[in-house]
């Protein structure tokens, strides 16, 4: 059986650390695994420890270049993709992912959906050696992203509203 609480770590591609936190397993289903995390939750940010002021779920995708946060009020993002590789499960308690600096988000207020951090992909590309591959997964995720979260794809439509009430 699956454990409850699932360890998220996100690290940099050069392996630094950039988020770590405890997630409770809410459930699997065919889009990926829901997680969720309460206001309160002990996390740490770039290396520091940090308190999650407002809970969220996230949902990992079983075999996509992306994770997405999904956020309540007073949150103004209502969704925010980062672009990352692939989920690496170790066992069923922790999963490990590789954040490629890209973020697409859909702001609450207005439905706009952007793309962000491309001055900060471009720079850790060079810097960190990023594989032809990677940046054309990585490319085209976003790309997806852009579209599906301003069309109403699922789970961006309404999917993860029943898991974010069980958080909030």
């Amino acid at each position: 059986m699956p454990s409850d609480v699932v360890r998220v770590i996100y690290r940099k591609y050069d392996g630094s650390a950039h988020r770590d936190y405890p997630a409770r397993r809410l459930a699997e289903d065919d889009l990926g695994v829901w997680l969720g995390v309460t206001e309160g939750t002990a996390s740490v940010y770039h290396g520091r420890p940090s308190v999650e002021q407002i809970p969220f779920v996230l949902l990992v995708p079983h075999h996509a270049w992306w994770t997405g946060m999904f956020n309540p009020p007073p949150r103004t993002s209502e969704v925010y993709c980062d672009i990352a590789t692939p989920a690496r499960w170790e066992g069923d308690d922790t999963v490990h992912l590789v954040d490629l600096d890209l973020d697409v988000v859909r702001r609450r207020s207005t439905g706009l959906v952007e793309l962000r951090d491309e001055d900060e992909f471009a720079e850790h590309r060079a810097r960190f050696g990023y594989p032809d591959d990677v940046v054309a997964q990585a490319q085209a995720a976003a790309a997806k992203l852009l579209t599906a979260l301003g069309d109403g794809t699922e789970p961006f439509a309404s999917a993860y509203r029943k898991w974010l009430a069980l958080v909030v």
